[in-house]
């Protein structure tokens, strides 16, 4: 059973970074999708960033709202994917979920929300402006 356990939310004020962290366990896939996903009060879930891995290589996908100032990564050997968040706003916050997809024919389905199959618990990001 795959795991995903996130951490890395909190307050900050507006202006201010956070780096969030998930934690994948007993996950291994050769191509794949990881990403971050985010859901405010009232609204529906919404794709941050999303990063396609295979044996060649990865690539990175931002929302417009967040490009420039939030960075996904992926550290292969701790099995850990990671959001650094910059000059964070007040329309940031939002419940953080990480999501981990299974086998994927090529990049363009890690922009799709059902790609994703597994999914961690959330970790909350609160910006106060």
């Amino acid at each position: 059973q795959v795991q995903l356990v996130e951490s890395g939310g909190g307050s900050v004020q507006a202006g201010g970074s956070l780096r969030l962290s998930c934690a994948a366990s007993r996950y291994s896939y050769s191509n794949n999708c990881m990403g971050w996903f985010r859901q405010a009060p009232g609204k529906e879930r919404e794709r941050v960033a999303a990063i396609y891995t295979n044996p060649g290589g990865s690539s990175a996908y931002y929302a417009d709202s967040v490009e420039g100032r939030f960075t996904i990564s992926l550290d292969n050997a701790k099995n850990t994917l990671y959001l650094q968040m910059n000059i964070l706003k007040s329309e940031d916050t939002a419940m953080y979920y990480c999501a981990a997809s299974s086998w994927v024919p090529y990049s363009g389905f890690c922009l799709r929300r059902d790609s994703y199959n597994f999914w961690g618990q959330g970790t909350q990001v609160t910006v106060s402006s």
